[in-house]
């Protein structure tokens, strides 16, 4: 019989990629794992429009809070020294300053007429939050890429699980006594303002490193990285786009209703998916950056990476495109078995979306942004279409499938020459 000692020796992980994965892993399970325990519960306070409300509101959030500190936050890694990386920071936090209060501006010049575009009376009032949660999101993104430069992954850990506790509690009693979107898109809000100061608290720790924070060393930066706004803000955006580009077409041709099946069969399915793949992109940024610059096989380890993670996910993939519908029934309530019926349509594009989205760090390290660029255009034009196609003839399902099927394979395509450059620039 073993001893727990060599049980224990089995169990963990052996190399430094694995120890760092579980990690985060460990982290964002339990974050995530809040969420869907209590999903049961939110989506009998709340109906699916007001997911759909949510969903709106989150889709904006999603497009601009990805540029918000102009994609600087993407150099951070490459620096060698840690001075230009906290002047990096610095950098990103005075762009996301200024962003905020320009959408501040915009929203008050322009209210109805966003209003009029969402076609949804339901997103005004909270149109008003939308620079304050761009704010705190674009900076916990800027945070959270200084902390993983200096292997915090313990401490990104904490502040994502901190931000999945405030969120849940806050939705939960604020859907007891109040009816509407409120104590959705509320919790969202709270929850990252308390993740960002978690993860500040680790920076300003070390006052010396601070103290080096210079206005010439960050224009000097700002030169030198120029090809992350240049190239990368373009590329979030439009890669935003195409992630919110269902919503922002359900909600114009469909109900809000359709609107809330759709970003609640996405949200139940990425989350166990999207644990294990986030914690190893984050991972895989640093090693992959190492490997790469000291002329290892950077390509042998992305494929490895990849064979590892879909060995993962593929049992729960297979799971979800046979009972879906028959699990949101059971676990969300009758109303809510379209969502399921949504997933099982979606199932491929989810499973490729895991995959790409673990290795989408590579066109910045081989400098082929401004290829990933023009791809993202490409991509957001065809599932439009896509979309639009369903939507002329006022088919949801044959939006979903349409869409399902050109995002599998722009997605397969991406995979392929992301792969490529890394075996090209090995040679």
């Amino acid at each position: 019989m073993l001893s727990n000692s060599r049980i224990f020796s089995y169990l963990k992980p052996k190399s430094e990629f694995s120890q760092n994965v579980l990690t985060l892993m460990t982290g964002t399970a339990i974050a995530q794992a809040i969420p869907i325990a209590i999903s049961p519960i939110l989506t009998r306070l709340y109906t699916p429009a007001d997911f759909g409300v949510l969903a709106i509101f989150m889709a904006i959030i999603g497009i601009f809070g990805a540029i918000m500190s102009g994609r600087y936050e993407m150099a951070i890694m490459l620096p060698k020294k840690d001075e230009d990386a906290i002047n990096i920071v610095a950098l990103g936090f005075i762009i996301i300053v200024g962003i905020t209060l320009f959408a501040s501006l915009f929203i008050a010049l322009f209210h109805q007429q966003i209003v009029f575009l969402f076609n949804n009376d339901e997103i005004s009032i909270w149109l008003y939050f939308i620079p304050l949660t761009l704010f705190f999101t674009g900076f916990f993104n800027l945070l959270t890429y200084y902390n993983n430069r200096k292997k915090h992954y313990q401490e990104i850990s904490n502040a994502t699980i901190l931000k999945s506790i405030i969120l849940s509690i806050i939705q939960l009693l604020v859907g007891f006594i109040k009816h509407g979107a409120t104590g959705l898109i509320s919790g969202q809000i709270i929850s990252t303002i308390f993740a960002n100061m978690t993860l500040l608290k680790i920076i300003t720790k070390d006052k010396k490193l601070v103290a080096k924070i210079s206005i010439t060393k960050m224009l000097a930066l700002a030169k030198k990285y120029k090809d992350f706004p240049k190239f990368q803000v373009p590329h979030a955006f439009t890669g935003g786009l195409s992630l919110s580009a269902p919503i922002y077409v359900l909600s114009s041709f469909f109900s809000l209703s359709v609107v809330g099946f759709y970003s609640l069969s996405t949200k139940i399915i990425f989350m166990p998916l999207m644990i294990i793949a986030g914690a190893s992109a984050k991972v895989f940024n640093q090693q992959i950056t190492n490997i790469y610059n000291s002329k290892g096989d950077s390509y042998q380890f992305a494929t490895n990476v990849l064979k590892s993670l879909l060995k993962k996910v593929f049992i729960l993939f297979v799971i979800v495109v046979i009972f879906a519908p028959i699990i949101f029934e059971l676990v969300f309530g009758e109303a809510w078995r379209e969502a399921g019926v949504y997933t099982q349509i979606l199932s491929p594009w989810i499973l490729l979306n895991v995959l790409v989205s673990t290795i989408s760090y590579i066109p910045s390290l081989v400098n082929m942004q401004k290829k990933a660029f023009v791809l993202s255009i490409v991509h957001v034009v065809f599932i439009t279409i896509a979309l639009l196609a369903g939507a002329y003839f006022s088919d949801i399902y044959l939006s979903l499938v349409l869409f399902s099927i050109t995002q599998s394979l722009i997605l397969l395509y991406n995979l392929q020459w992301m792969l490529k450059a890394l075996k090209e620039g090995k040679k």
